[in-house]
């Protein structure tokens, strides 16, 4: 028989099952071998393809017979929906952000950078020495590993003016992820059944995260110039609300950037309000054409609770974040953090530590907003050309992603569909609102793989665009 041979024998004996009774026996390894001319091992391994299969049962000693036919009895978990009741907070479903693309398509939906952006080299070289290390067999404190909360407490001490009182390594708590950090801050600070103030758009995994926590979300118009700090204290006015959540640099998913008067004017109605500011800087090594300086680090009576994560710009399999807070609020958020994960894998941090201060690193920062700075005019040029019916009305000073205004009357979530069909995924920006959608939007991430097809991708999205207006 040919090399095929255990192959050629399964499809035979398949054909032999097919038409005898369950519970037959087959014919014996050593009839098989004289009958087929093949030898043992080629049985075995015909005989072995089968069992797989689910097609025989073998008995040792006994024989192997077709196996029977059983009635599979489907499971019942009804009695769930009454031991469960209703959930405490919506089950929606994942978000376009975090869905994995197939490699022929054009990809505009993801949240992270492509894998050419990242330090590999330096992660590489950093999880190898980790693995060498005391952290592979010591548990890490539970606020952290004293060297990496010494670093973030300098990277934001940094930025601190005169006058003011940088940040210690004490205030530091390090967490597996800014998306564990939001979490624990909502139920610390906030606490279920209370409201917190959000801008509209935001993060979508800050809605879910408060969704969660059983948290109020009060939406706060903002445009690319931040909120209205009249209408940001005309809410803590009306909902007694004492938390608001903020990205001032580089928003996401909009891109916005504060001005230093702008972030004055909002603390200074957190600070007559006796509330906190959640500075999410999940886009602090970012920037493009501009540094971005964050308002913690002008502030040190407490009322800003500072998050910053290197997951994006280090390696998504480093999830590693740090939060800053000051006086009691860092004591409660370290107490949830105890009781949520105990602590962070010393491994992750050692292996992120490494890489953050490792000379070659500010050299890729370096390098990151060239190439940032390419793809994103790369983008922007493309959508003007070709699909300029998706109006983007503010070209971002940093972060990864353009914001799109759809026509009005766009079925955006039908329009997605059809994009996908067409070979482009996009994330609808409905995401990205705590309620209802302000109009028909979409998220468009210009750090994602393959620049080359910018321009073709934004061709598809102006031609599904047209045929669907007409």
């Amino acid at each position: 028989m040919t090399n095929d041979s255990s192959k050629v024998l399964a499809a035979h004996l398949r054909k032999w099952i097919a038409g005898a009774a369950p519970g037959a026996r087959l014919p014996s390894t050593r009839e098989l071998v004289a009958e087929h001319r093949v030898s043992p091992v080629t049985v075995q391994k015909a005989l072995s393809a089968l069992a797989i299969q689910g097609l025989i049962d073998s008995r040792p000693g006994v024989g192997t017979f077709v196996r029977a036919a059983r009635t599979v009895r489907p499971p019942d978990y009804g009695w769930q929906s009454a031991a469960l009741a209703s959930p405490s907070s919506p089950l929606l479903p994942a978000p376009a952000a975090l869905r994995m693309a197939p490699n022929d398509v054009i990809a505009f939906h993801s949240g992270y950078p492509d894998r050419g952006l990242l330090p590999e080299r330096l992660v590489r070289g950093a999880l190898a020495r980790a693995a060498r290390g005391d952290a592979a067999v010591s548990r890490a404190a539970a606020a952290g590993l004293p060297e990496l909360q010494s670093w973030f407490a300098h990277e934001l001490g940094a930025a601190t003016p005169a006058g003011i009182t940088p940040p210690t390594a004490g205030e530091v708590i390090i967490t597996p992820g800014s998306q564990s950090g939001l979490s624990s801050i909502f139920r610390a600070l906030v606490g279920r059944g209370r409201p917190i103030l959000m801008e509209s758009p935001t993060y979508w995994g800050a809605i879910r995260a408060a969704f969660q926590a059983g948290v109020v979300i009060v939406p706060v118009p903002s445009g690319p110039q931040g909120p209205d700090p009249e209408g940001l204290a005309r809410a803590f006015r009306e909902t007694g609300a004492r938390v608001f959540y903020a990205q001032p640099n580089y928003a996401n998913p909009t891109g916005a950037q504060w001005s230093a008067q702008r972030g004055e004017q909002v603390l200074e109605v957190v600070r007559n309000h006796g509330a906190f500011l959640i500075e999410d800087d999940w886009a602090h090594d970012f920037g493009i054409t501009t540094t971005p300086v964050p308002l913690a680090a002008g502030e040190d009576s407490g009322h800003v609770i500072y998050l910053r994560s290197l997951t994006k710009s280090v390696s998504p399999a480093l999830r590693v974040a740090a939060v800053i807070a000051r006086g009691p609020a860092r004591e409660r958020i370290l107490t949830d953090r105890g009781a949520e994960s105990m602590y962070v894998s010393g491994i992750t941090q050692a292996a992120a530590l490494d890489v953050v201060t490792q000379p070659a690193w500010q050299a890729h920062l370096r390098g990151l907003r060239h190439q940032l700075h390419s793809r994103r005019d790369l983008l922007a040029t493309s959508l003007r050309k070709h699909a300029p019916q998706i109006h983007v009305a503010h070209l971002p000073t940093g972060g990864l992603n353009l914001w799109g205004r759809l026509p009005d009357g766009t079925d955006s979530d039908r329009y997605t569909r059809d994009c996908e069909k067409g070979g482009v995924i996009i994330a609808s920006g409905a995401d990205w609102f705590p309620a209802e959608p302000a109009g028909p939007y979409l998220r468009l991430n210009f750090a994602g793989p393959n620049p080359a097809a910018f321009e073709e991708g934004a061709r598809i999205l102006g031609q599904i665009l047209e045929g669907s207006t007409h």
